[in-house]
C-alpha cells in the first residue's frame, strides 16, 4: 500500500507540473484575443480645429456604438455622432454599402464644434453633428499618389540630378548642368551663365541648391561621390512567375566609404566662390541641408563627423569666407544624434535652443547664434527632456515632455512642463503619476491629456497650458468587461542593476488561470537597442503581445536594462562598442530578484525571444549567458554588426571598425552555443541583411551545434508572421514545459 500511495502522489505531482502547454491552454491563448477589444471610452484620433477652440475624437463604446465626439473647448459642450449614422448616409448617397474602418478620419478636419470635413471614396464630405446631416461637397480628383508609398526606406537619391530652383524674386533660376552650377533668367535660355567650372561626374555639384533671401547668392555642395553598396536578395517564390528573382537595394554597411559634401557659396552677380574649409568638415558621416541666415550673411549646416563623437553646428560666412563652429558637441563614447538632437534657431533673437547630454542628462541650452557663446542652460537635473512641444518666442516659454523628475515613480513616465528661456519658472502641467500623451491646439493654450499606465486604465481630460488646470473631464476608460474575462493587469516591477544602486524597471505578465502553487518557466521578450526604451508604459490589454504567450503556462517579462535610452548618458553608454552586453547583467539580476519575491517563477527554465536587434540579443543570450537562458527564439537578428546597415551600427559600435565588432558577433561566437535555439528569417529582409542569419547558421553547422532554422519565403523584416508565432510558441512549450504541443488544426 505504501508504494501504491507514493506512486499516486508522484502521479498527482507530475500532473500538476505538466498541466501547462495543453490544448486547452492553446485554445485559451487564441480566445484571449477576443477580450483585448473590451476596452471602451478611450479617445482615438484627437484632432483640433485651426482656431483651436474645438476638437474631435472617436471612441468605441460598451454598447457597441462607435462615437465621433465634437467638443467645444470654450462652452464645454460635447456632441455625440454615431459613426453608423454617417455610414448609412454615405451608403445612401454613394449607392453602395460603406463601412468606415479603424483608419477612417486620419484626414478629418474640424471646422467648428458642430462640423467636420473628411474624404471618403474620393469625395469630400461635411458632417454636421448638430443636425446629424451629411453633405457632399465635391469630388476629389485622383492625383496618382493616393496609395501609400511602398518604396524602400534606404533608397539613396541621386543628387547629381534634379529640377531647377527659382530665386525668391522669381527673376532667375539655378540648375546643374554638366556637373556644374548654372543660372539664367526664367524662360530665357540665352541668358545662361556658368557659375562653377570644377565639377565633374566624380566630383559634381548637388542639385540641392539654396538661394539667399535677397536672390543675390546661391549655396550648393560639391560632392565627392562614393559607391553605394548593393544588398542582394533572392526572392525564391515570386507571385508573378515560376523562376526566382534577384532584388537589390542601396545598403551601406559599417566601414563603407561615404560621399563627402563641401558647401559652397556663389555670388551670382560677380561669380565669386566661397568654399568651406575642408579640414573643418573632414571625414563626414553626414552633412545636413544648407540653410541661409535671415540676413543673408552666410549659411549654416550640421556636421556629423564619422564615429559620432563630434557633432557641430557650422557656419560658412558669405562676408569673410570663414568656416566656424557655432555649437560643438564632443563625446568620448557617442553622440545620440539620431534620437536626441533638437535645434531651434530663434527668429526674433540671434539665439539657438539646442539639446545636449553634455552634463550627463538630456537637457536644453540657449546659445548665442552669432558668437556661439553659451547663454543659459535652460533645464537641469537628474532627469531627461523627451521632446520639445513648442517654443513661444514672444513669451520666451517652452513646452516640453520630460521623464524622471519624480523620484518616487517610474522614471520613464512622460509628463508635460513649461519653463522660461532663462531656466526659471519650471511648471508641471500633468501631475498624475501616469504616462501622459498630450494633443495641443494650434496656439498651444489648451491640450487634451490622455494618461494611463500599463497597470492603470486611461483617462482623458482637457487642460490649460497656463497652469495645467483641468478644464473639462472627457473620458474614463471602461475595462470592466476585460477584467470580467479574468484578464490580469501586468505588474510593474523594479530591482537594482549590476551597480547595486540604479533601478531597473520592467513588467511581469501572468496567465489568466495563474496559480501561485504551480511553477512557471520564465520567458523574456527582449529588445535592447540603445536608441530608445521599450517596456510599455501606457495601458494596453496585451502589452507587446505578452499576454497570449503567458496563457500557455508561462510568466512573461519585459525589461529595460542598461544600454538603452531615456535615462542618464552613463546608463546608455553601457552599449558603446558592446552591443552584446544588451543589459544582460541587469536583466538576469532583475529576474532573480522577481523570483526571490515570487518563488513560482522557475528560473531554472528561462527562455528569451526577440526580433531584429532583439533577435541578435536573444541568440546572444545562449552564447554569452547559457548558464541562465536555456531556450531562445531569434527572428531576423543582426548577428554581426558589420553585416547590418551603417547608420545604426556605427552609431553604437563606433568607427573605424575595430575588434569589438567581432567580439560582439554571434557568428564569430557561434561555437559557444548551449541550449535550444530557433532562428527565423525572411528571405526579403531589407532592414537587416538576412545573410547574417545564414552565416550564423553556417557557423553553427561547422561547429556541430544543434539548432533549428526557418527561412520564410517572400517575407521581409518580421518575426515570422502567424507561422513564426506558432513555431515560437511551440518551441517554448516543447523545450521549457517538456510538453509536445497540440496540432495546429486542433485549435
Amino acid at each position: 500500500m505504501k508504494l501504491t500511495f507514493t506512486a499516486v502522489l508522484l502521479m498527482i505531482f507530475q500532473l500538476s507540473t505538466i498541466a501547462q502547454g495543453t490544448l486547452e491552454d492553446y485554445k485559451r491563448a487564441k480566445e484571449i484575443r477576443n477580450s483585448f477589444g473590451k476596452v471602451y471610452q478611450v479617445p482615438q484620433q484627437i484632432i483640433w480645429s485651426e482656431k483651436g477652440d474645438s476638437f474631435s475624437y472617436r471612441v468605441n463604446r460598451k454598447d457597441g456604438k462607435r462615437s465621433l465626439y465634437l467638443v467645444d473647448a470654450l462652452t464645454k459642450k460635447k456632441i455625440d455622432s454615431d459613426v453608423a449614422a454617417i455610414e448609412i448616409q454615405l451608403s445612401a448617397q454613394l449607392g453602395k454599402e460603406v463601412k468606415l474602418g479603424v483608419l477612417w478620419g486620419r484626414d478629418l478636419k474640424v471646422l467648428t464644434a458642430n462640423e467636420v470635413e473628411f474624404t471618403e471614396e474620393k469625395v469630400l464630405w461635411k458632417w454636421n453633428g448638430q443636425e446629424n446631416k451629411l453633405s457632399r461637397l465635391r469630388d476629389i480628383p485622383s492625383t496618382g499618389n493616393d496609395r501609400r508609398s511602398d518604396g524602400y526606406w534606404g533608397a539613396r537619391w541621386d543628387d547629381s540630378k534634379g529640377e531647377s530652383v527659382d530665386s525668391p524674386d522669381k527673376i532667375y533660376t539655378a540648375y546643374i548642368k554638366n556637373s556644374n552650377v548654372y543660372i539664367s533668367k526664367k524662360g530665357d535660355s540665352k541668358t545662361e551663365r556658368q557659375l562653377t567650372f570644377d565639377g565633374s561626374p566624380g566630383e559634381y555639384y548637388s542639385t540641392r541648391i539654396q538661394w539667399s533671401y535677397d536672390s543675390k547668392k546661391v549655396a550648393a555642395s560639391k560632392v565627392r561621390k562614393a559607391e553605394i553598396r548593393q544588398l542582394t536578395l533572392l526572392e525564391s517564390s515570386p507571385t508573378d512567375q515560376l523562376q526566382p528573382k534577384l532584388q537589390t537595394r542601396d545598403y551601406n554597411k559599417p566601414g563603407d566609404a561615404l560621399s563627402q559634401y563641401y558647401p559652397t557659396i556663389i555670388d551670382v552677380i560677380n561669380g565669386q566662390l566661397i568654399t568651406v574649409d575642408p579640414a573643418q568638415v573632414a571625414n563626414q558621416f553626414s552633412l545636413s541641408a544648407l540653410v541661409w541666415k535671415a540676413d543673408n550673411s552666410g549659411i549654416t549646416f550640421e556636421y556629423n563627423q564619422r564615429g559620432h563623437q563630434r557633432y557641430d553646428v557650422m557656419e560658412l560666412s558669405a562676408v569673410d569666407g570663414k568656416t566656424r563652429a557655432i555649437i560643438s558637441e564632443r563625446s568620448a563614447t557617442f553622440i545620440d544624434y539620431s534620437g536626441k538632437k533638437y535645434r531651434n534657431d530663434l527668429k526674433k533673437t540671434a539665439a539657438i535652443i539646442w539639446a545636449s547630454e553634455r552634463d550627463g542628462w538630456n537637457h536644453l541650452y540657449l546659445f548665442d547664434a552669432k558668437t556661439g557663446a553659451l547663454k543659459q542652460q535652460i533645464t537641469k537635473g537628474n532627469w531627461v527632456i523627451r521632446k520639445v512641444v513648442n517654443v513661444d518666442e514672444d513669451n520666451k516659454k517652452i513646452i516640453f515632455e520630460a521623464s524622471g523628475m519624480h523620484k518616487d515613480e517610474d522614471p520613464y513616465l512622460v509628463h508635460y512642463y513649461t519653463i522660461g528661456f532663462d531656466g526659471k519658472g519650471l511648471k508641471e502641467l500633468t501631475p498624475e503619476a501616469s504616462n501622459h500623451q498630450g494633443t495641443f491646439n494650434p496656439d498651444h493654450s489648451l491640450f487634451v491629456d490622455l494618461y494611463s499606465r500599463v497597470d492603470q486604465a486611461p483617462k482623458a481630460v482637457l487642460r490649460r497650458v497656463a497652469d495645467g488646470k483641468i478644464v473639462m473631464d472627457l473620458e474614463q476608460a471602461d475595462i470592466a468587461d476585460l477584467e470580467g474575462t479574468g484578464w490580469r493587469k501586468p505588474e510593474v516591477f523594479k530591482s537594482l542593476a549590476r551597480d547595486g544602486k540604479t533601478d531597473i524597471w520592467g513588467i511581469i505578465v501572468r496567465p489568466r488561470n495563474f496559480d501561485p502553487n504551480k511553477k512557471y518557466p520564465v520567458i523574456e521578450y527582449i529588445y535592447a537597442g540603445p536608441h530608445s526604451a521599450f517596456v510599455p508604459k501606457s495601458f494596453s490589454a496585451n502589452p507587446a503581445g505578452l499576454a497570449e504567450l503567458a496563457e500557455l503556462g508561462f510568466i512573461v517579462v519585459q525589461i529595460d536594462g542598461m544600454g538603452t535610452s531615456n535615462r542618464s548618458k552613463a546608463f546608455q553608454d553601457v552599449a558603446w562598442k558592446n552591443l552584446k552586453d544588451a543589459g544582460f547583467p541587469d536583466r538576469i539580476a532583475w529576474i532573480k530578484a522577481a523570483a526571490l519575491k515570487y518563488p513560482y517563477m522557475d528560473i531554472e527554465k528561462v527562455g528569451i525571444y526577440g526580433t531584429s536587434a532583439g533577435g541578435q540579443s536573444s541568440a546572444g543570450a545562449l552564447l554569452f549567458h547559457p548558464e541562465f537562458y536555456k531556450v531562445g527564439v531569434s527572428s531576423c537578428g543582426c548577428h554581426d554588426n558589420r553585416m547590418d546597415k551603417i547608420w545604426w551600427n556605427e552609431q553604437w559600435m563606433g568607427w573605424p571598425i575595430g575588434p569589438e565588432y567581432a567580439a560582439c558577433s554571434n557568428i564569430e561566437n557561434a561555437y559557444k552555443l548551449e541550449g535550444k535555439l530557433l532562428l527565423i528569417v525572411g528571405e526579403l529582409d531589407d532592414n537587416v541583411d538576412p545573410a547574417s542569419t545564414y552565416q550564423f547558421v553556417n557557423q553553427l553547422i561547422k561547429h556541430g551545434k544543434d539548432h533549428d532554422f526557418i527561412m520564410v519565403p517572400g517575407m521581409g523584416h518580421s518575426s515570422g508572421g502567424d507561422f513564426g508565432e506558432k513555431k515560437r510558441r511551440d518551441y517554448f512549450v516543447r523545450h521549457l514545459l517538456g510538453v509536445e504541443p497540440p496540432a495546429w488544426t486542433a485549435y
